[in-house]
């Protein structure tokens, strides 16, 4: 089941509720086909969340990789999926970009304004999130993250003066509902439906993120 909650602007972001972990693991293997795998997760220390790396100053605690070969371990079974968050059931769930979507990052402010800018424009988009560290990552075709600075420089940008980053091979997005710590779950701020099954391609999205980049720089 899920909630919508207003968001601080005009988007309203649904939120998971009900699920265990890996319940949503398994459906964005069944539904979605994506590959997923687990990441680290929340221990309890003294009163307070602790990222289970032991790194007490984890920048993204219990929401990155537990293991160095992640890339190997993430699948689209639902079989293995079901196997491995039996093992560690509050494992956080990563999608690793570069197989079936790439995801271009921006700042919570730009990823707002482009999705207005890009309703007007009657774009059809894939999912987005929104992250605790005020990041929305719109999923996109694999393949993104090669072109996106070369279609930065065609509108006019420069690619190393813009908070715009495409992720793709050997990258990951933590998915809803994922949890950093004490800062909060990560969240869909366009969530996943039939209609937005088929991705859209970063050129199609790049001109109303890269403009809102540059009006939140």
């Amino acid at each position: 089941m899920e909630e919508t909650i207003p968001a601080t602007e005009a988007a309203q972001i649904p939120k998971q509720r009900g699920e265990s972990l890996l319940e949503t693991a398994v459906r964005y293997a069944e539904e979605r086909h994506w590959d997923v795998f687990p990441g680290t997760w929340l221990e309890a220390v003294d009163g307070q969340q602790h990222c289970s790396c032991g790194d007490t100053l984890c920048d993204e605690p219990g929401a990155h990789p537990a293991r160095a070969d992640w890339a190997t371990q993430a699948t689209g079974s639902a079989t293995v999926v079901r196997r491995l968050w039996q093992n560690r059931p509050n494992a956080s769930i990563l999608l690793p970009t570069g197989r079936t979507f790439d995801a271009i990052c921006v700042p919570e402010t730009a990823g707002f304004l482009a999705l207005a800018r890009m309703e007007r424009m009657e774009l059809t988009l894939g999912p987005v999130t929104l992250t605790p560290a005020r990041r929305m990552q719109f999923f996109v075709l694999p393949g993104a993250a090669a072109k996106v600075p070369d279609l930065v420089r065609k509108l006019g940008w420069s690619p190393a003066s813009m908070d715009l980053e495409a992720l793709g091979e050997g990258g990951y997005v933590a998915a809803p509902p994922t949890r950093y710590g004490s800062r909060g779950a990560v969240q869909w701020a366009c969530r996943p439906t039939p209609a937005n099954r088929w991705l859209p391609d970063a050129e199609e999205l790049i001109s109303p993120l890269a403009y809102a980049c540059g009006r939140d720089r």
